[in-house]
């Protein structure tokens, strides 16, 4: 696994992106660039589908953290239901997901049961967020919920993926949005973004335990 943070910009260590093909770093800051793009155009969708103002949502993540985490899952004939992540939902505002190699193992946890992903050739899968979720669930009525996923190990072809992690400012707040929270009682707790995300990393990969110590 190779994890690198690409935004903001003065957030890089350079000396943590490879050189040995000269061109990486000239994509790399091109993919993420685009993908921030991608990311607050979705988020603008998001909010105009809920009747609310597109800026609104967008702005909380305009100058956000973006970590791109590039994965490597060998096989395993032995164990075909071996576990390559545990259970758990993302504590991003989105995650934009590549299967780059068309190898399925990721499944979504729908009425209790784990649903595979298929893999479509040059396709993002777009996963929503805890932070969403607690920005925006009185609004959708809890419509937009983070989603709860995990990835088996194939038995027979190892499986690439790059998972473009998107948060929001380590300097903001994090809870519902005050706009949306006028005439409904707050479902969650409102703090900095950065004690969230160290709650995420003191914990294990459990569910969706992370967003049910957020509710009040």
């Amino acid at each position: 696994m190779l994890f690198l943070l690409p935004l903001p910009v003065p957030l890089r260590n350079m000396r943590f992106w490879p050189t040995n093909t000269p061109s990486f770093r000239a994509s790399f800051d091109r993919y993420s660039m685009e993908l921030h793009k991608v990311m607050i155009h979705l988020m603008k969708l998001i909010a105009n589908n809920l009747g609310t103002i597109p800026e609104m949502l967008a702005r909380v993540f305009e100058d956000g953290t973006q970590g791109i985490r590039m994965n490597c899952y060998s096989s395993c004939v032995k164990n075909s239901t071996l576990l390559a992540i545990s259970p758990h939902s993302d504590s991003t505002g989105l995650t934009l997901l590549r299967q780059v190699n068309e190898v399925e193992g990721l499944q979504i946890k729908r009425n209790e049961k784990w649903v595979p992903i298929k893999s479509i050739p040059t396709a993002f899968i777009i996963n929503i967020g805890d932070m969403v979720e607690m920005y925006m669930h009185i609004m959708s009525n809890g419509e937009y919920k983070s989603i709860e996923h995990r990835a088996v190990v194939n038995p027979e072809r190892e499986r690439l993926s790059i998972a473009a992690l998107h948060y929001e400012n380590k300097n903001a707040k994090i809870g519902p949005l005050p706009d949306l929270v006028k005439t409904d009682k707050a479902l969650y707790k409102t703090i900095p973004v950065e004690d969230f995300l160290n709650l995420k990393l003191s914990g294990k990969l459990d569910g969706k335990h992370l967003l049910n110590q957020m509710k009040i």
